[in-house]
C-alpha cells in the first residue's frame, strides 16, 4: 500500500477549468462502454478514423484457395502492413504470431461450405473470442435470401448480445442474396438492418450511389474487396469508397492474389489513410 508517512494535501484541482468531455472519434460509437471503444480504436486509426483490414478467412468456406494455401508463407509477411486482421480461430491459433500485436476481427460463424448451401451457420462461444483477445467478431447476415435470412439475423442478435456482455464489438458482414440486385438500395437496406440489430461495424460492397449507403448507416462501414481485380482497379475501388464516406476496406484476394502483395497492401493503406488517388 502507499506510504502513510508523507501524505500531502492536493493543490492542483483545476478549479474553473471544465473537464474535457471529447466525443469518441468513430461514427455511432460515442455511447459505447470503455472496453468497446478501446477495441474499436485498435481496429480504426484514431488519427484518420479509418482502417485497412487484411482478410484471410476465406478458408473457412473455400478451403486452400489461391493465395491462402500457406498462411505462414503468403499472409504472415503482410501482417505488418495491416491495421487489423480478419481470420478464423483455427488459423489464428495455428499460424498467426501472437507477437504481431495486431487487432483481430475474428470470423465467428461457420457451418457450411462452397460445396453446399452457404450461410446455414452457428456462432462460436464468445468466451473463445475473449481467450483470443479479439478486438471484434464478425458474423454473416444474408439479407434477401429466404432460406437463410432469419437464421443469420438471429446469429447477429446472438453475437451482439454476447459481445455487449463481454465488451467486444460485432461486425455484420452482408452477404448478397441470390435474388437481390447489387445496388445502393439493397446494400443500404442490408447495412441498416445490421446496424439496427446492434452491429458496431458493417462490412458491405461498394456500388454506385454508395454515399447514400454510408449516410443511412449509423455505424462505420468498411467495404469488401471482393473478387480479384487488376491492381489499379482495386485501388480505384478503395479510393471511390473512401471518398464516398467508407471508414476503411477489408481486402483479401485483391492483396494476397496480387503479383506484389506487400506493395499492394501498402498502396491500399496510402489510399485509405492519406487519401491518395490511384494513377
Amino acid at each position: 500500500m502507499a506510504d502513510l508517512d508523507d501524505i500531502r494535501d492536493g493543490r492542483e484541482y483545476g478549479v474553473g477549468v471544465a473537464q474535457r468531455t471529447d466525443g469518441f472519434f468513430l461514427k455511432g460509437s460515442n455511447n459505447l462502454d470503455w472496453g468497446m471503444k478501446d477495441r474499436l480504436s485498435r481496429i480504426f486509426n484514431p488519427a484518420t478514423g479509418r482502417t485497412v483490414m487484411l482478410a484471410f478467412d476465406h478458408g473457412f468456406i473455400m478451403g486452400p484457395t489461391s493465395g491462402v494455401e500457406r498462411i505462414d508463407l503468403n499472409i504472415v509477411p503482410l501482417i505488418e502492413y495491416a491495421d487489423c486482421l480478419m481470420c478464423a480461430r483455427g488459423v489464428l491459433r495455428a499460424l498467426v504470431p501472437p507477437t504481431c500485436r495486431k487487432p483481430v476481427c475474428l470470423r465467428s460463424d461457420a457451418g457450411t461450405s462452397i460445396l453446399t448451401e452457404l450461410n446455414h451457420n452457428v456462432v462460436i462461444d464468445i468466451q473463445d473470442a475473449v481467450k483470443l483477445n479479439a478486438s471484434a467478431i464478425a458474423v454473416m447476415v444474408s439479407v434477401g435470401d429466404a432460406a437463410t435470412e432469419a437464421e443469420t439475423v438471429a446469429n447477429l442478435y446472438q453475437a451482439v448480445d454476447a459481445g455487449q456482455a463481454s465488451g467486444i464489438p460485432v461486425m455484420g458482414v452482408t452477404a448478397v442474396g441470390k435474388d437481390m440486385a447489387r445496388d445502393a438500395r439493397y446494400f443500404g437496406l442490408a447495412s441498416r438492418l445490421c446496424a439496427e440489430n446492434g452491429a458496431n461495424i458493417v462490412k458491405t460492397y461498394y456500388t454506385e450511389g454508395f454515399e447514400k449507403v454510408v449516410a443511412c448507416c449509423p455505424v462505420p462501414i468498411v467495404i469488401a474487396g471482393g473478387k480479384k481485380l487488376p491492381e489499379l482497379e482495386a485501388l480505384d475501388l478503395a479510393y471511390r469508397a473512401i471518398q464516398s464516406g467508407a471508414s476503411g476496406v477489408d481486402m483479401g484476394r485483391n492483396v494476397f492474389q496480387s503479383e506484389k502483395p506487400a506493395a499492394m497492401i501498402q498502396a491500399v493503406g496510402a489510399v485509405v489513410h492519406q487519401g491518395l488517388k490511384p494513377a
